[in-house]
C-alpha cells in the first residue's frame, strides 16, 4: 500500500474472539491518538473470530479516529503473526506499529519509542528485560521460566543481542516494514522472531525500550505455545542460512 506523509502513526491491532477485552483497549487507544496533534489510524484485524469482535471494531469506525477493520478473506483463523502481516502490508503511516487487543502495554508507551527514532533507529520494539521496565503483575513462575530459557536458545540460534523478542509492542519505520513484511514467513507464535530476524539480515538498526507490561487475564499463550516457538525458531535459522529472508 502506498503511505500517506501526513499519516504518521498507524496502530495494528490483531484480534481472536477478543469481545470482552477488545472494547476498553480500542477506547483508550482512540483517546490517546485523539490528543495527538499528527495524523493516525487503527486497523483490527479479525482472524476468524466466532464472537462479537467484529461489530466491536466496526461500532469504533466512524469516530475521531480512522479505525478500519480487516479480515483474511476466507474468514478463518490464521495466527496472529498472519493478522499482524496482514495489517502491516495494508497500513498507510510513515511509522507502524502492532500492539495486543489485551491492552498489556498501552498505547502511550510510543512517546518513549519517538526519541529512537530521531537518532535513527529502524525498529523499536518494547522490552521487559530493561532495567526500567515495570510488570505489575507477573505471569506464572513457569511461564517465566520457560521464556528465559527461551530467550537463550532464541539469541543462540535465531536473534542475537535481543533481550526480549517476545513483548507484542513493535515499531518500524516505513522503509523497515516494506523490507520485513512482504518476506514473513511464519503465521503464528514465532513471527516476532523471524520478525527480528529479517530485520537483522537487512542491517536494521533495532533499539529495545523499557515498557509497562501488564499479564492480562485470558491469556493464549500455552506451554504448547512455547514449544511451537522453539521449533520455529529452526525454521528461521534454515532460512536465514538458506538466504530465504534475501
Amino acid at each position: 500500500m502506498m503511505h500517506d506523509s501526513a499519516l504518521r502513526l498507524s496502530v495494528v491491532i490483531p484480534a481472536f474472539n477478543e469481545e470482552l477485552r477488545l472494547p476498553a483497549t480500542l477506547e483508550q487507544s482512540i483517546a490517546y491518538l485523539r490528543a495527538q496533534a499528527y495524523g493516525s489510524e487503527i486497523l483490527v484485524v479479525d482472524d476468524g473470530s466466532a464472537d462479537r469482535t467484529v461489530d466491536i471494531a466496526r461500532r469504533h469506525q466512524s469516530g475521531p479516529v480512522p479505525v478500519r477493520l480487516l479480515a483474511h478473506p476466507d474468514g478463518l483463523n490464521h495466527g496472529k503473526g498472519a493478522s499482524v502481516r496482514l495489517g502491516m502490508l495494508a497500513a498507510g503511516g510513515t511509522h507502524l506499529l502492532f500492539m495486543d487487543a489485551d491492552n498489556s502495554t498501552t498505547l502511550g508507551h510510543v512517546e518513549r519509542f519517538w526519541p529512537y527514532f530521531d537518532k535513527g533507529y529502524d525498529v523499536v520494539i518494547g522490552s521487559r528485560a530493561l532495567e526500567g521496565s515495570v510488570i505489575p503483575v507477573r505471569q506464572a513462575r513457569c511461564k517465566e521460566l520457560a521464556g528465559r530459557m527461551g530467550n537463550w536458545f532464541i539469541q543462540t540460534f535465531a536473534v542475537p543481542g535481543i533481550a526480549d523478542t517476545q513483548a507484542g509492542f513493535k515499531m518500524f519505520t516505513r522503509r523497515a516494514a516494506d523490507i520485513i513484511f512482504p518476506r514473513q514467513t511464519l503465521t503464528r507464535w514465532g513471527y516476532d522472531i523471524e520478525l527480528l530476524a529479517i530485520a537483522q539480515a537487512h542491517g536494521c538498526l533495532i533499539a529495545e525500550a523499557p515498557i509497562t507490561w501488564h499479564n492480562a487475564p485470558g491469556s493464549k499463550v500455552t506451554a504448547g505455545s512455547y514449544l511451537e516457538v522453539l521449533g520455529e525458531v529452526w525454521r528461521i535459522r534454515r532460512n536465514l542460512r538458506a538466504g530465504v529472508y534475501r
